[in-house]
């Protein structure tokens, strides 16, 4: 995955998004106005960050791809499994703001959808036959009750999607050597997507190295996506201060990166 720059900023772009079909990637850390510990494009409105500088960032982010700032379309993540659904023009998005959900998916032109993340994964999906698009805030509580096939079946069932027509991108995460977890997190992916002995490493009694990248592509091939169409940043949130925020690493007090697509206007 490439880094691009547009405009005052640099993202990481999927492959299959170099087209005018559709714009989609991950910003990185820079290029926005936010000070210490939050420099600079912290994206977060629900960070301690001056609020202006966040929406001076967001603003810069949406410009960037020719978009008014009230284009972007962000949500109340809450580590669950509900999906925003969005089918028709929507000249007013402010309403979708405090929808509580960790997944939106659109079919309409000229909105920017964007999911925060300072180490949980965010994933891109998109369908260029029927120019439908997702992004995906996947957490360990939002892996282990499957988001991403409950996204996916969402875009077969409401949009006629074929699985095997997906490209998606997962984006920079928490890698498994820096992220520990524990019998509650164990018991949760147990009674849920239930891969657990595929994604876990027992480090000591009780303690286990989670690897959420990995279970990210487990769900989206299990879910009919073709490998070759998954794209992924190798690159960890934790090991890489100067691309990414990271929550674990910076104890909390860190800015968000955001993953996002675009469908643009034909």
């Amino acid at each position: 995955m490439k880094i691009t720059r547009q405009g005052k900023i640099s993202y990481l772009q999927p492959a299959w998004a170099d087209s005018k079909k559709i714009q989609a990637g991950f910003t990185t850390r820079n290029g926005g106005v936010s000070r210490a510990p939050y420099n600079s494009l912290n994206l977060g409105l629900n960070t301690e960050d001056h609020r202006a500088n966040v929406e001076g960032n967001r603003s810069t982010v949406v410009r960037a791809f020719d978009l008014q700032p009230h284009m972007l379309l962000t949500v109340q993540q809450s580590h669950g499994n509900n999906i925003l659904v969005i089918n028709e023009p929507n000249h007013d998005l402010s309403h979708f703001q405090s929808v509580e959900c960790d997944a939106i998916v659109t079919n309409q032109p000229g909105i920017m959808l964007g999911i925060l993340v300072a180490d949980c994964y965010p994933v891109l999906l998109f369908d260029p036959a029927r120019r439908v698009a997702a992004v995906v805030h996947v957490g360990w509580r939002g892996a282990a009750n499957g988001i991403l096939p409950k996204t996916i079946a969402c875009l077969v069932n409401d949009f006629g999607v074929n699985p095997a027509d997906l490209k998606a991108a997962i984006g920079p995460g928490i890698g498994a050597h820096r992220y520990e977890v524990d019998r509650p997190v164990r018991d949760a992916f147990r009674s849920g997507t239930n891969n657990w002995s595929q994604i876990a490493k027992e480090t000591e009694l009780g303690k286990w190295h989670l690897d959420l990248r990995r279970s990210c592509e487990l769900q989206l091939a299990a879910a009919g996506l073709p490998e070759a169409q998954i794209d992924i940043v190798e690159e960890d949130t934790c090991c890489h201060r100067e691309l990414f925020f990271s929550y674990r690493r910076d104890n909390g007090q860190t800015g968000r990166q955001m993953g996002f697509v675009l469908i643009p206007e034909e």
